[in-house]
């Protein structure tokens, strides 16, 4: 089978550019940080240098915005290691975490929990 070098050309570009424009960990919506389908992301107050605190039980209530194995750092954005080997999202150095009882996108009702979980605001 023989492909013209046009038609190449045009494959390896779009090939390329799906690979450069990558979507992005989070949006900016409001003055707030959400994920991709909008919905609040959050800090604890808990995690120091990095690292996550919030495993377990804890990881339940408030999932963390999961990192793929190819995801890499870039501006603000770092990838850390979670105690169970899988990855995670943080943003200037802050893991990021969604609430389970946020139920639709543009809810905040983890905003203040415990006075530990943040709205994650840039």
């Amino acid at each position: 089978m023989m492909i013209r070098n046009g038609i190449a050309v045009l494959i390896v570009g779009l090939a390329v550019a799906g690979i450069a424009f990558a979507q992005a960990p989070a949006q900016k919506m409001g003055g707030m940080m959400t994920n991709n389908a909008g919905m609040t992301l959050y800090t604890f107050d808990k995690d120091a240098g990095g690292k996550s605190a919030c495993n377990g039980p804890c990881a339940g209530n408030w999932p963390p915005l999961m990192a793929g194995a190819d995801d890499k750092a870039s501006g603000d954005w770092s990838v850390i290691a979670r105690d169970d080997g899988s990855k995670q999202w943080a943003y200037k150095g802050k893991p990021l975490y969604l609430w389970s009882k946020d139920q639709k996108p543009g809810d905040m009702t983890g905003d203040g929990f415990n006075g530990i979980w943040h709205v994650v605001k840039d």
